[in-house]
């Protein structure tokens, strides 16, 4: 009865999680997890309007920048399943990141990812590193991840 109790619990607060961070990304590649993604805001105020350039010039065109590069993490097995991280790079900036694998070896596993998942990604994007603090009460996910998002960053810069 414990265990089914604390199963309805987790699943509610998993799903609670999993709405709090939902993106317009979509879903991520595994499960129902989103996929964090950071995408700039334009600006409202033209160029001409902020510098009281005359009327009828507008902005100039968008420049060719760096382009997006797709790097996979390693899969980083633990004692309780699978975590390889997916992130989008823009030069040297993430702009998204999702999980490619999410595997709990038991409930309990999955559904301590369900809940630490949406969080380790939000963390990434704000941190725009793997320094990122762990999840409580989820210790080893923490850990495989930062590792899986470590090898990704560090196999983006190398390129």
């Amino acid at each position: 009865m414990k265990r089914l109790i604390l199963a309805v619990v987790g699943t509610i607060a998993g799903l609670i999680a999993l709405l709090s961070f939902r993106t317009h990304a979509g879903p991520a590649a595994v499960g129902s997890l989103p996929a964090a993604t950071l995408s700039p805001v334009p600006s409202l105020v033209t160029p001409s309007a902020r510098t009281g350039a005359a009327a009828g010039t507008g902005p100039s065109p968008p420049s060719a920048g760096p382009a997006a590069v797709t790097t996979l993490g390693q899969a980083v097995t633990d004692q309780y399943g699978t975590i390889q991280v997916r992130i989008v790079t823009v030069g040297r900036q993430i702009r998204s990141v999702s999980f490619a694998q999410l595997v709990g070896d038991e409930e309990l596993s999955d559904l301590i990812n369900a809940q630490a998942g949406p969080l380790l990604l939000h963390r990434t994007l704000i941190a725009q590193s793997a320094h990122i603090d762990t999840v409580s009460g989820a210790t080893y996910t923490s850990d495989a991840y930062r590792q899986s998002l470590q090898s990704a960053l560090d196999k983006a810069a190398g390129r």
